[in-house]
């Protein structure tokens, strides 16, 4: 989830792929064993190395060569498990998002609270999947099992699939903006309010409604909560439709 899904790579050796070779590493099929020494490294290996390279040094410093120095392995060595650098990220996105929470007994709203909580805190864990959730690409299994989780909340609903598949669109969404709003900078509101406070001193008389809202929120302290706040107003407007439609 967070981006538009689909397959849309071209061929490389380190930088690109194909969509057949990204299909592939993300849904094999039975493995075959293979002549020869035993593999010194595992495919989860390469990725969580891959993965620690990300989180120390963002996504543009993962690289086949910097992926095989963290793991003291020649880069030749690193294709045996991987075919280059699209399938790696491929399968460091699927890992880092890894399987949604799990409530079938619950009402559709929790659920999805749930789902969207849960999905903010792994991106924000690792903003860096922002980049991995756009475009045309191929989802992988523990992706394909948020959208399953998702739409099974909204079964008993009287929604048809395609409002099933925007509302979680509409929520996944939500979530990236937060994620991506948080990455650049920490307490964005609180921040904003920090910087224009001379200014909104100096101009108070033509700015009177700003500078009300922002006192308001530092009286009452409830700064900083634009993503629960606007995960509430969604689910508020799902639940008025439902019931619009019960």
């Amino acid at each position: 989830m967070g981006g538009t899904t689909g397959v849309d790579q071209t061929a490389g050796a380190d930088g690109t792929g194909s969509s057949s070779g990204v299909t592939a590493v993300l849904w094999p099929g039975e493995p075959r064993r293979k002549r020869g020494p035993r593999p010194k490294f595992s495919l989860d290996d390469v990725v969580d190395a891959a993965i620690a390279v990300a989180d120390a040094e963002g996504l543009s410093a993962v690289t086949m060569q910097r992926v095989a120095d963290e793991l003291g392995a020649a880069k030749m060595a690193l294709y045996r498990y991987v075919p280059g650098k699209t399938e790696l990220t491929a399968l460091m996105l699927d890992r880092a998002l890894g399987l949604p929470p799990t409530d079938a007994s619950g009402r559709w709203r929790r659920r999805l609270r749930s789902w969207t909580v849960t999905m903010h805190e792994r991106m924000s864990a690792r903003p860096w999947t922002l980049e991995l959730t756009v475009g045309r690409r191929t989802p992988g299994p523990h992706e394909l099992a948020w959208l399953e989780q998702g739409v099974a909340a909204l079964r008993s609903a009287p929604l048809d699939g395609a409002e099933r598949l925007d509302t979680l669109a509409l929520l996944a969404n939500h979530v990236r903006g937060s994620v991506e709003q948080a990455a650049a900078i920490d307490q964005p509101e609180t921040s904003l309010a920090e910087s224009l406070e001379p200014i909104l001193t100096a101009h108070a008389d033509r700015f009177p409604h700003t500078v009300a809202a922002f006192t308001e929120a530092a009286v009452t302290g409830r700064r900083d909560d634009a993503f629960d706040f606007g995960l509430e107003r969604i689910l508020d407007g799902v639940a008025a439709l439902i019931a619009r439609r019960g």
